[in-house]
C-alpha cells in the first residue's frame, strides 16, 4: 500500500515552471509508479487502483507532450 500513497502524493505535485530535466524525472517517476500499481492491480482487480493509474497516465502524457515540443512546419 506504500506505492499507492506515493502515487497519491506524486499526483498532488505542482507542475509549473519545470526544467527539462525535471520533466524527464517526472515522466520516469510516473512510469515507475504506473508499472508498480499495475502489478498490484493484476492481483487485486481494485477499480480505485485503475483510476489512480489513469490519472497518473494523464499527467505523464501532459509532461511528455511538453518534452517533445511542437513539430516544425515546413
Amino acid at each position: 500500500m506504500d506505492i499507492i500513497n506515493e502515487a497519491l502524493e506524486f499526483e498532488q505535485q505542482k507542475l509549473r515552471s519545470l526544467s527539462t530535466s525535471d520533466r524527464i524525472e517526472i515522466s520516469r517517476k510516473a512510469k515507475t509508479l504506473i508499472l508498480g500499481l499495475n502489478e498490484i492491480y493484476k492481483r487485486k482487480k481494485d477499480e480505485q487502483i485503475m483510476d489512480i493509474m489513469k490519472r497518473l497516465t494523464v499527467i505523464k502524457q501532459r509532461v511528455e507532450k511538453r518534452l517533445k515540443g511542437k513539430p516544425l512546419t515546413a
